[in-house]
């Protein structure tokens, strides 16, 4: 009777093992998703802007023009070990220049790397998920014109268990969907606002709190959050926690100035840079979004 119930729990086990083996595995996009598909630069080059592409992937230091050298070795620390962000320019060799339009794309917006491993969500594909299927393309092409670096990419401070890559599948399972946070944005303006906010911009991927697996907490969208660093916290950018007017926010957006006549420090030095690049009419479609999302408290 022993022996039998034991021969029950280990094929139990392992149908279960492999049920968990197959939903944890890396899922790319067909070859033949985007085939055909032609890109609009000028477009991309927007697109690569309001992403903030730069902002992480350009070296350290990095000013200017030297800012599209995408040679990656930023270091972005957190609970779950330092990530550092890789070389993404188009050098065949260090770079994803023998990538193709698919591989790019299920990168940015699947998590899946061209060997079909998970990245980690250091990289916010959760957010790049919700990016247009043009505006992929448009993206991929700008970057085939941007400047090569032969510098290869450094490997990422992580311990285990956050090493084990395999589990980023379960991860996903749990966090990642297409799904908009603002469910009925009332009108056009904040529909583009949040697409430039929920997808392109990620913003809440900084300003909105994490659970314990890392997740982020959406009942308390853009309410603020630790800095992942641990040194501060990331201000809340829902109204309740932020009471600045539209014209407020798109002024800040442009010129990094605050109502109080304070100056955008830290990490959104570089957001602003990115924003002031964009149209007026992009910023105060951000304005909007934020003014429409669920108000929030501080903490």
């Amino acid at each position: 009777m022993l022996r039998r119930l034991f021969r029950y729990l280990l094929l139990a086990a392992i149908v279960a093992a492999g049920v968990a083996f197959w939903l944890t595995r890396a899922v790319p996009l067909e070859e033949d998703a985007l085939a055909g598909a032609e890109g609009d630069v000028e477009n991309g080059q927007r697109v690569f802007t309001a992403a903030g592409c730069a902002s992480c992937h350009a070296a350290p230091e990095a000013k200017g023009e030297d800012k599209l050298l995408l040679t990656g070795g930023q270091a972005f620390p957190s609970d779950f070990g330092t990530f550092i962000a890789p070389n993404i320019s188009p050098d065949p060799a260090e770079g994803i220049g023998g990538w193709t339009l698919a591989e790019f794309a299920s990168a940015v917006t699947r998590g899946v790397s061209p060997e079909g491993k998970h990245y980690y969500p250091a990289f916010p594909y959760t957010s790049y998920a919700r990016m247009e299927q043009q505006d992929l393309v448009d993206l991929w092409a700008y970057m085939q014109t941007l400047p090569a670096s032969d510098t290869p990419s450094q490997a990422h401070d992580v311990g285990f268990p956050f090493n084990i890559r395999r589990a980023l599948g379960g991860w996903k399972l749990l966090f990642m969907n297409d799904d908009w946070v603002l469910k009925n944005a009332a009108s056009e303006q904040a529909r583009q606002g949040r697409y430039l906010v929920e997808a392109l911009a990620h913003c809440g991927e900084c300003h909105t709190p994490r659970n314990l697996l890392g997740g982020l907490d959406t009942s308390r969208w853009l309410a603020g959050a630790p800095n992942p660093s641990g040194r501060g916290r990331i201000p809340g950018i829902a109204p309740g926690t932020l009471t600045w007017t539209e014209d407020e926010i798109a002024y800040y957006l442009e010129t990094g100035f605050t109502p109080d006549f304070d100056s955008v420090g830290g990490h959104m030095v570089a957001v602003v840079e990115n924003m002031a690049l964009l149209t007026e009419a992009d910023r105060y479609a951000i304005a909007a979004y934020l003014k429409a999302v669920p108000e929030q408290s501080e903490e």
